[in-house]
């Protein structure tokens, strides 16, 4: 009895403090507790607050807008410090939740009529470039198919011919693409109002630069453009064709030199000036003839928005009226992009303190290029080439 009761005694300690753990941990998940920490600074506990995430991107820009106006004395501990110092926010900023920040690029992906259309490939957290096997092959002809590759009709007992194909690479290395904007007091008071402007605003200008890249990007510090391609076809004008026009044999041509194949992929990405050159566009049949873009039943009917049965798709990017790329022929499957799979988002009030307002910076980091090294010399009719991108010269006159 006597090493049972000392038992007892010496455990009996450690229970009640169990409890007691217990209850305080019932009374931080039941309410929010303001607790103190090193540096006079007060952090707010919430409810579960290592498991919960902020609800939605303005409830975090909201907890940001507290921390700006207590002078940096309240944060709420679902915000995720950065900087110099563990304990002083101030030497940092606050990172953006990480759904939130892939929500906000996939509103850019599902938003975009050109860089939805593209191949996507996310690559691991330790990459920063990737290399894409492909098939050296820019002639149909005899001995150049799929890298060289050949096949023989053999009669019987006929030793077999080998062929060696050659490959090629397709290298990408990630760019990077920032946005820098600022939100002010006012603004910050009304967390759905700033979640749907920071949304709208950071989708909006993402797809723009990004398409932008697509069709005209130098791949230096921007990926490569379709108009910068060695892969591209121009389509040479018409003799006599006026200047800053597009005629009915244009569209003909360029389609025509489209890689067949894939010829259910392919889109028309037009600059919106030359549609009055599209609505007026006819093909002469005989003596007579008709329009080919305008639908049967003239204006008054809605347009099909289509030629040779695939989108028109205005786009800002494309170049103006009477210059290379003002209607591009893609088959955007074959350029691909290769990103890190989300954007790396942040916000800090220091910048423009004295001005009431707080900094939101997202950076995304991507790269892309056509798939094709090179456009295609078709197995018959080699006075013309292939490709999944065309345009129409410049030279119109």
């Amino acid at each position: 009895m006597e090493i049972k009761e000392e038992l007892e005694a010496t455990i009996k300690p450690l229970t009640d403090k169990v409890k007691e753990l217990e209850g305080k941990l019932e009374e931080y998940k039941a309410k929010d507790i303001t607790r103190k920490v090193p540096g006079d600074i007060e952090v707010k506990v919430v409810k579960d607050a290592g498991d919960q995430p902020f609800s939605s991107l303005g409830e975090q820009l909201m907890a940001v807008k507290e921390f700006t106006t207590s002078h940096g004395t309240k944060v709420d501990a679902r915000l995720k410090i950065t900087g110099a110092g563990e304990q002083i926010p101030a030497d940092g900023g606050f990172l953006v939740q990480t759904d939130f920040a892939t929500t906000l690029l996939e509103k850019t992906f599902a938003s975009s009529g050109i860089i939805s259309r593209c191949f996507r490939i996310p690559i691991s957290a330790n990459a920063n470039s990737i290399k894409i096997p492909a098939v050296a092959d820019s002639n149909r002809g005899d001995g150049y198919r799929s890298g060289g590759i050949l096949a023989y009709w053999k009669g019987e007992g006929a030793q077999k011919s080998a062929t060696v194909p050659s490959f090629a690479q397709v290298a990408l290395e990630l760019k990077k693409l920032t946005g820098l904007t600022y939100c002010t007091d006012e603004l910050l008071e009304d967390a759905s109002a700033l979640e749907a402007w920071i949304g709208r605003a950071f989708a909006s200008e993402f797809d723009f630069k990004i398409a932008d890249a697509i069709i005209n990007g130098d791949g230096t510090v921007m990926p490569l453009g379709i108009l910068n391609s060695p892969c591209l076809v121009t389509v040479t004008a018409e003799t006599g064709q006026g200047a800053s026009t597009i005629v009915a044999e244009n569209i003909i041509k360029m389609w025509a030199s489209r890689f067949g194949p894939n010829s259910s992929n392919y889109v028309w990405l037009i600059n919106q000036n030359i549609e009055p050159q599209l609505y007026t566009m006819g093909l002469a049949v005989g003596a007579g003839g008709g329009p080919v873009y305008m639908p049967v039943g003239g204006l008054s009917v809605a347009p099909y928005a289509t030629l040779m049965g695939r989108p028109v798709i205005p786009c800002e990017q494309a170049a103006a009226l009477g210059t290379a790329g003002d209607i591009i022929l893609a088959d955007l499957s074959q350029y691909v992009i290769i990103d890190k799979g989300s954007v790396q988002a942040a916000s800090s009030i220091h910048i423009k303190f004295d001005y009431d307002e707080t900094a939101f910076r997202f950076v995304y980091r991507c790269d892309g290029q056509p798939l094709w090294a090179n456009y295609l010399t078709p197995y018959k009719g080699t006075t013309s080439y292939q490709s999944p991108f065309v345009v129409l010269n410049g030279t119109r006159t």
